[in-house]
C-alpha cells in the first residue's frame, strides 16, 4: 500500500472502532441497568437493547446511496452527529422510553457502508481487498474488546456513563474524518463496495446468498437475546458482580479466538468450508442447549461460553467470505450491503423476541429462543451448495471501444481460471470471478491489452 492508502485504510479503521466501541460496550451490562429504569419491562429492555438495530438496518444503504450524491465525509460526519445525539439522550434518560429512543436514533447514524465506499475510493482495486480486511479486522477487535471492558467502565462510570463516553468516541471519530481522512479526489460508485440498486433484485433472486443473509439475522439475533441473559447466569452462577464479569470474558473470548484460527484455515485451505459452517451451527445450538438445561453449573456455564463464542467468531469470520465467493463477479457491493443490512435486522430481532423469551421464562426462556433459531438456521443451510474456492479479481481496461466490449468480455470468460467476467467500462475495470488454482493472470492481462 501507498502511504495515503495506509492513512486512509487506517484512520477509516479507527472511526469504525470508535463507534462500535460504544456500541458494544453496552451488551453485557445493559439488562441490569435498564431494569432500573422508570417503566422498563423485560420486553422494553429487549427493544431498547436492540433498537438501533432496526434503524441502522432500514438505513445502510440508503446513506451508501445518499453518499454517492453529497459527498462520503459529509455522511459520515453527520452519521456520527446521529450518533452521538442518539448516546446523549440515551444518557440523560431516566425512563427506558427515552433510552429506547437514544438507541433509535443512535442507528440513524448508519455510515458503515459509507466508511467502506470511503475506503474504496481512496485505495487502488489492486489492494483494496487487502484493506477492506483491516477494516474487518478492526471490527472483530474493536468487539472482543468492548465486551470485555464494558463491566469495568460500568463499575467506574456507570451505564449512563458509558453512553457519555460513547457520545464523547462519536466527537473523536468526527476529528478523525475531518482531520486525517483524505478527501476521495472524485466520487465513483464502487460495484465491488457499493450496494446498486439496479442489481437488488438479482442479489435477491439467489437463494445461496439469501441464506447468507439469513445466516447473518440469526446470528446475531442470538447474540443480542443471549446478552440478556448471560450476565444473570455469571451473577447467579459464578457470583461475579458487574465488574468482576470480565475474569470470564476475557478468557473465555481469548480461547473462542483460539479455536477461531485453525477452524478457519480448515475450511478455507481444506475445501471443506460446508462442513465445518453447519458442524459450527451445530455448537452454537449445542452451547445454547447447555446454558438452557445447565447453564446454572459453573462448568457447563464456562464451557458453554467458550463453545458459543468460538462458534459466534468462527462464523463472523467465514460468512463475509462465502458472500464473496458466492456474490456474482459485478454485484459484491449489493450483496455486502444486502447482507449487512440483515445483520442489523437480526440484531433488532434478537432484542425483541429475546424480551419477550425472557418475560416468558427468563434465562432459560432466552436459551430455548436462541436454540429454536439455531435449529432453523441448521434446516436452511443444510441444502446449501459447496462453495468453490473462488476469489474476485479487478483488472483495468484502458481505452476500450464500446463495440469491443461485448467480445473482450467473451475472452476474459475463456480465460484460465476465469469463472465470471463483467465489465464496467464507466469504472475503468473488469470484475472477475476466479478460481486461484486454476487463474493465469499473465493471460488476463494479454487479453486486456489487447
Amino acid at each position: 500500500m501507498k502511504p495515503i492508502e495506509l492513512r486512509a485504510t487506517g484512520s477509516l479503521a479507527a472511526v469504525f472502532a470508535v463507534r462500535l466501541l460504544g456500541l458494544f460496550m453496552i451488551y453485557p451490562v445493559f439488562a441490569a441497568y435498564a431494569g432500573q429504569l422508570r417503566g422498563a419491562t423485560p420486553a422494553t429492555i429487549g427493544l431498547a437493547l436492540g433498537a438501533y438495530g432496526l434503524t441502522q438496518g432500514v438505513l445502510q444503504i440508503p446513506f451508501g446511496l445518499l453518499s454517492d450524491r453529497v459527498g462520503r465525509k459529509t455522511m459520515i460526519t453527520l452519521g456520527l452527529v446521529l450518533f452521538g445525539i442518539g448516546s446523549a439522550v440515551a444518557a440523560l434518560s431516566t425512563s427506558i422510553g427515552g433510552v429506547l429512543l437514544g438507541r433509535a436514533v443512535q442507528g440513524t447514524g448508519a455510515v458503515g457502508s459509507v466508511i467502506l465506499a470511503t475506503v474504496a475510493d481512496l485505495t487502488r482495486e489492486e489492494v483494496r481487498i487487502r484493506a477492506m480486511a483491516i477494516v474487518g479486522m478492526t471490527i472483530g477487535f474493536a468487539f472482543l474488546v468492548a465486551i470485555v471492558v464494558g463491566p469495568l467502565l460500568a463499575h467506574w462510570v456507570g451505564v449512563s456513563g458509558i453512553f457519555w463516553l460513547t457520545a464523547a468516541l462519536a466527537a473523536v471519530g468526527i476529528a478523525i474524518v475531518l482531520g486525517a481522512v483524505p478527501t476521495p479526489a472524485r466520487i465513483v460508485r464502487h460495484r465491488d463496495a457499493e450496494a446498486v440498486p439496479a442489481l437488488f433484485g438479482r442479489v435477491l433472486a439467489d437463494r445461496e446468498l439469501l441464506r447468507l443473509d439469513f445466516a447473518i439475522f440469526a446470528l446475531h439475533a442470538i447474540l443480542t437475546a443471549s446478552f440478556l441473559a448471560v450476565p444473570q447466569l455469571l451473577a447467579s452462577s459464578l457470583h461475579l458482580s458487574a465488574r468482576g464479569e470480565w475474569l470470564v470474558y476475557l478468557p473465555v473470548l481469548a480461547a473462542s479466538v483460539v479455536v477461531m484460527v485453525p477452524t478457519i484455515i480448515a475450511a478455507e485451505k481444506g475445501a471443506r468450508m460446508k462442513e465445518i459452517f453447519l458442524g459450527t451451527i451445530a455448537v452454537l445450538a449445542a452451547s445454547l442447549a447447555a446454558l438452557a438445561l445447565a447453564g446454572r453449573h459453573p462448568a457447563v456455564l464456562v464451557a458453554a461460553l467458550v463453545a458459543f463464542f468460538a462458534a459466534f467468531n468462527v462464523m463472523e469470520a467465514m460468512l463475509p467470505s462465502l458472500v464473496t465467493k458466492l456474490a456474482p463477479a459485478d454485484a459484491k457491493g449489493t450483496a455486502t450491503g444486502i447482507y449487512s443490512s440483515s445483520q442489523f435486522l437480526g440484531i433488532f430481532f434478537g432484542g425483541a423476541a429475546g424480551g419477550w423469551a425472557w418475560a416468558y421464562d427468563r434465562a432459560t426462556g432466552i436459551f430455548v429462543f436462541g436454540l429454536a433459531v439455531a435449529l432453523a438456521w441448521l434446516g436452511v443451510a443444510a441444502t446449501m451448495r459447496r462453495p468453490g474456492r473462488y476469489a474476485s479479481h479487478l483488472v483495468h481496461l484502458g481505452a476500450v471501444e464500446r463495440q469491443a466490449l461485448a467480445a473482450l468480455a467473451a475472452r476474459l470468460r475463456a480465460a484460465p481460471g476465469v469463472i465470471e467476467a463483467v465489465l464496467a467500462p464507466e469504472e475503468g475495470v473488469a470484475y472477475l470471478k476466479i478460481d486461484r488454482a486454476r487463474f493465469d493472470a499473465a493471460a488476463v492481462e494479454r487479453i486486456v491489452a489487447g
